[in-house]
């Protein structure tokens, strides 16, 4: 449990809204790749991940220590968007190693500022003034963030309630089903082609996985479809790879396994920044990058420690052992899940998600909560998701398979007697 002291610092001085740390009710003070440890120097495997932006895990020794060299070589940590030697390497290495190799070469870069939701604000704002057209297309249980114009694009009730303002200008549509999304697409197709005088949308913003949502992943044929009906309306296509970006789902991109898709515009932060320092980007196709200079700005569009950190991590991906390494795992963590659930009784659970990026979702949500608490007690921070059914586990791509093999049979049991304790309740 928390140190009551300490904990008393967070309640009397800390907003109401905090959440996350309502949840796994401990005080951290030292950290390093999948491991938290708290005051009272108990261990956590930390399968939260800092909702994924810990990638590389906790304070990785290459970055600590180029952040450590680049802060006594005295080099500028705040820069706005002045040309800085950490950006120069950090873009020269995105374009080598993401960009090239995926045939994005001539993309370009905007910095929007530290966090994801204005890389959406970004897109979104530049998809307008691309098209001339005002209204976007956005899918239900996505999440895009929490700022007024990413919130409008967000379906959740509890979030689009906190506005206090009308949140215009977006139509949610069913999401893919996984199966191709006949419903959805009949839907798209419908609001992309409104009759009478109803505008064309800008944009069609959408995440390949959800994963606030509950890890809800598009299928191929759905996002290939998405395409050529945004094409038939001269609307762009806007993905949201903020969560399922930076090799999450086991590929730098989430967008990787279907070519056909080719977003316009990519919004990517999170593990962006390498080790958990704030940064956002939007990659623009050239022939979308219409901002006029200062159109669209902020402070913290230069913040150097993340280019560096981040440039490490983009040595990661330069290197084909880690690649591989990335497909182990995300193949260890489905067998794992896979396993888990075909211990349980049939219907109760099954495997959601891609990659690293993968959980438990519940017939019923009523074993989730009983799950993460107890995983909690037994040392294992992981999050629910998808309106309480899902059980959802981020584990840094830097987690050596056995070690996650041994938290999957922790997970199994404890998961295995909350469904065990749950039916006979029932009975």
């Amino acid at each position: 449990m928390a140190d009551p002291d300490l904990t008393t610092v967070f309640t009397r001085h800390e907003s109401r809204v905090r959440s996350y740390c309502r949840g796994f009710p401990a005080v951290f003070e030292r950290a390093s790749g999948h491991h938290l440890w708290d005051v009272h120097g108990r261990r956590y495997t930390d399968l939260l991940c800092g909702a994924g932006a810990l990638n590389y895990g906790h304070n990785p020794p290459e970055m600590v220590a180029r952040v450590v060299d680049y802060l006594g070589s005295g080099g500028p940590v705040q820069s706005l968007d002045l040309h800085t030697t950490a950006k120069a390497e950090f873009l020269t290495r995105f374009a080598e190693s993401v960009l090239a190799p995926r045939g994005m070469g001539d993309h370009v870069v905007q910095f929007p500022g530290p966090a994801g939701t204005l890389a959406v604000e970004a897109a979104l704002k530049l998809a307008r003034k691309v098209t001339g057209r005002s209204r976007v297309i956005a899918f239900q249980d996505g999440f895009h963030g929490v700022s007024l114009g990413s919130l409008a694009a967000t379906s959740s009730p509890l979030l689009r309630s906190a506005a206090g303002t009308a949140l215009r200008d977006v139509t949610i549509l069913p999401r893919d089903d996984g199966r191709g999304g006949q419903r959805s697409l009949d839907a798209l197709e419908r609001a992309l082609r409104p009759a009478g005088a109803a505008e064309q949308p800008a944009a069609v913003l959408l995440e390949t996985v959800q994963g606030e949502g509950g890890l809800n992943v598009a299928s191929p044929a759905w996002l290939a479809r998405v395409r050529e009906l945004a094409d038939d309306a001269g609307a762009l296509v806007v993905v949201d790879d903020i969560q399922a970006g930076c090799g999450r789902t086991g590929t730098f991109f989430s967008f990787e396994h279907v070519p056909e898709l080719r977003p316009d515009l990519v919004c990517l932060s999170k593990s962006l920044g390498g080790m958990g320092l704030p940064m956002a980007a939007l990659l623009i196709s050239p022939d979308r990058d219409v901002w006029e200079p200062g159109e669209h700005n902020g402070t913290f569009r230069g913040h150097n420690l993340a280019f560096v950190a981040g440039t490490v991590a983009l040595e990661y991906w330069a290197d084909p052992r880690f690649r591989d390494r990335v497909a182990r795992l995300t193949a260890a963590i489905r067998a794992s899940l896979l396993g888990i659930v075909a211990r349980l009784p049939e219907g109760v659970a099954q495997v959601a998600g891609r990659g690293a990026m993968s959980g438990l979702r519940f017939t019923r949500p009523e074993p989730v909560e009983s799950v993460r608490r107890e995983l909690f007690q037994a040392g294992i921070i992981a999050e629910s998701a998808g309106e309480g059914r899902v059980l959802k586990f981020l584990p840094p791509l830097t987690m050596p398979v056995a070690e996650w093999e041994t938290v999957a049979h922790t997970i199994g049991e404890v998961v295995l007697e909350s469904v065990d304790t749950a039916v006979h309740r029932a009975a």
